[in-house]
């Protein structure tokens, strides 16, 4: 069946080809509004993940379980369109990727966190907790990605509200970059830094990495997902040289989360 989020903006696939395909999106939990008017929209998100045909997609605010959404979206009321009875990691991987998933923040009756979906086999999780103060819970996911017999270190992020916590949580990702992570392999650092000021690149600049971008504007807006007008989602690399960078819009992509996705074309520097 023709997926209805397919787009013909959408570049065709990469699989075979020597370009590696990363998507980053913030799912706002699978949940949007508020009231009697708050809509279920984690089972669209996974027609959304399938049409963006990436090797890699790094997913923001996602939840393993949330025990009041759950209620709020039983099957006893919706049916097959519930509350889904996986993790929403699980749940949004198209059939053969591999899910990594940790929890960045509990909450009362749930948590949520940073995934990543792999079409490719992934090494050992690791999760950083980059927390800056008590009143928001952060962290970094860093998972190892064999993609074409090569070693791909991808970090999934999602910073903090404040400037001064940006900026604090943005050395710690570069620290990790330049001491933990192997010196001469791909990195990629993708998901919501929630950057709106446009602060943050002089920080990643003088830990090697790069802004994905394909020589024009580098900002390319994402948010609010109904008329975007900033760049909080992004990808950063190291090693790897961007060829093309695309944004997926309409009304239907406005109505499934409060970000739209980025995805870019990454080739082997």
């Amino acid at each position: 069946m023709l997926n209805p989020l397919q787009s013909s903006l959408l570049p065709p696939s990469t699989q075979g080809t020597s370009c590696l395909r990363v998507a980053t999106y913030n799912i706002h939990k699978g949940v949007r509004g508020m009231g009697p008017s708050k809509r279920l929209e984690i089972h669209n998100l996974g027609l959304a993940v399938e049409a963006l045909d990436a090797d890699i997609v790094c997913l923001q605010e996602v939840r393993s379980f949330n025990e009041q959404e759950a209620r709020t979206f039983s099957r006893t009321r919706f049916g097959p369109m519930a509350w889904p009875a996986l993790p929403q990691a699980d749940y949004l991987a198209p059939e053969g990727y591999e899910v990594a998933y940790r929890t960045n923040a509990v909450t009362r009756g749930g948590e949520h966190g940073n995934a990543l979906l792999a079409r490719w086999p992934i090494g050992d999780i690791g999760h950083h907790d980059v927390s800056d103060h008590r009143f928001e819970q952060r962290g970094l996911l860093h998972v190892p990605v064999h993609w074409q017999g090569i070693e791909v270190h991808v970090v999934v992020v999602h910073l903090g509200l404040i400037h001064a916590s940006r900026l604090r949580q943005a050395e710690r990702l570069a620290k990790l970059v330049n001491e933990s992570l192997p010196p001469n392999v791909p990195v990629v650092i993708a998901g919501d830094f929630n950057d709106w000021n446009e602060k943050l690149d002089p920080i990643f600049t003088d830990a090697g990495l790069s802004r994905a971008c394909t020589g024009e504007e580098a900002r390319v807006p994402t948010f609010p997902s109904i008329v975007p007008v900033l760049s909080l989602d992004r990808v950063y690399t190291r090693g790897l040289r961007c060829t093309s960078v695309m944004v997926p819009k309409g009304g239907t992509w406005a109505r499934l989360s409060d970000h739209l996705p980025l995805v870019v074309e990454l080739e082997l520097a």
